[in-house]
C-alpha cells in the first residue's frame, strides 16, 4: 500500500461518515461517550485512529481534554472542517508506535480499529504504546467484533454481509494467520470498483493476553456500551484494562 494516508486515503475519506451513517447515530455515540467522559474524570483523552471525529468531538463537547492519532491526512481533514475540531489535538502516525506528549486518565479504539494493526506484534506494540501514555489508575478501552467463525462451514472463507443489485460485500478469513480482509464492489454506471481492506482479528483472550504483557489488568468486559453482560452470544465487546496505581 503506497498511500501515505494507508488506507484510508481521500477516496475512502471522503465518504466515510456517510458509508457509517449508523455509527453516527446519536445514541450510539452517546452511550460510548457517556462511558469515556466517566473513565476520564477531569483527566485527558487519547483516542487512537481519531479519524473524523465521530467520538472525539461529542467527548471534547463534554469538557474533556481529548488528543488524536492517526495515520490518514485525509480522515484528519474532515475532523478539522467539524466544529469544534480546534479544541482537539491531532498527531499524525502510526497509533501503535506513535508517542505524543504528556499523560491520559483514558486511551481508547473504537469501532473495530485494533484489526486495522495486521500483525500480533502490531497489536502487541500498541498495548505497550498506550501503557506509556497512561497515568496510573488510567484506563484502555477498545470495542471490537468476536470472530464470527461460526459463520463458516467447513471448507469456507467467504461470509457475505452486504448485497444489493449494484453493491457487494464480503470478508475474507484465513483462519491459520487471523487474517481477514473486507471486500467491497460497486457499480456504477455500468462500471464496476473493487476496494479490500486488509485486518488481523484478534480473540478477547488474547487481548487480555497483550494487556497483561503491557503490564495492564482488565476492569470490564461488556457486550457493548450499555454495558449488558458479555456472554458466550455476544458478537462483539467493550473490553477496559487499569494500568495499576
Amino acid at each position: 500500500m503506497d498511500d501515505p494516508d494507508g488506507y484510508f486515503g481521500e477516496r475512502i475519506a471522503a465518504s466515510y461518515d456517510e458509508s457509517s451513517a449508523d455509527m453516527f447515530q446519536e445514541d450510539a455515540v452517546d452511550a460510548a461517550v457517556d462511558v469515556l467522559a466517566e473513565l476520564a474524570g477531569g483527566g485527558r483523552a487519547l483516542e487512537l485512529g481519531i479519524g473524523t471525529g465521530r467520538i472525539a468531538l461529542p467527548l471534547a463537547r463534554r469538557g474533556v481534554p481529548v488528543h488524536g492519532i492517526d495515520l490518514s491526512r485525509a480522515m484528519v481533514a474532515r475532523l478539522r472542517a467539524k466544529p469544534g475540531s480546534d479544541a482537539i489535538g491531532v498527531t499524525i502516525g502510526d497509533f501503535a508506535t506513535t508517542r505524543v506528549d504528556g499523560t491520559f486518565a483514558v486511551a481508547y479504539l473504537v469501532f473495530n480499529t485494533i484489526m486495522n494493526l495486521t500483525t500480533q506484534d502490531a497489536q502487541v506494540a500498541c498495548f505497550r504504546n498506550v501503557a506509556a501514555h497512561l497515568e496510573p489508575g488510567g484506563c484502555f478501552v477498545i470495542e471490537v467484533g468476536v470472530p464470527d467463525l461460526r459463520r463458516l462451514p467447513p471448507g469456507q472463507d467467504v461470509v457475505p454481509f452486504h448485497t444489493s443489485p449494484t453493491q457487494w460485500a464480503f470478508d475474507v478469513y484465513d483462519v491459520a494467520t487471523q487474517a481477514m480482509s473486507s471486500n467491497y464492489v460497486e457499480v456504477t454506471d455500468g462500471r464496476g470498483d473493487y476496494t479490500s481492506i486488509p485486518f488481523r482479528y484478534v480473540w478477547p483472550a488474547e487481548l487480555d493476553l497483550m494487556a497483561q504483557l503491557a503490564g495492564l489488568r482488565r476492569r470490564e468486559r461488556w457486550d457493548g456500551w450499555t454495558r449488558r453482560a458479555f456472554t458466550s452470544e455476544s458478537r462483539q465487546h467493550i473490553s477496559i484494562w487499569e494500568k495499576p496505581s
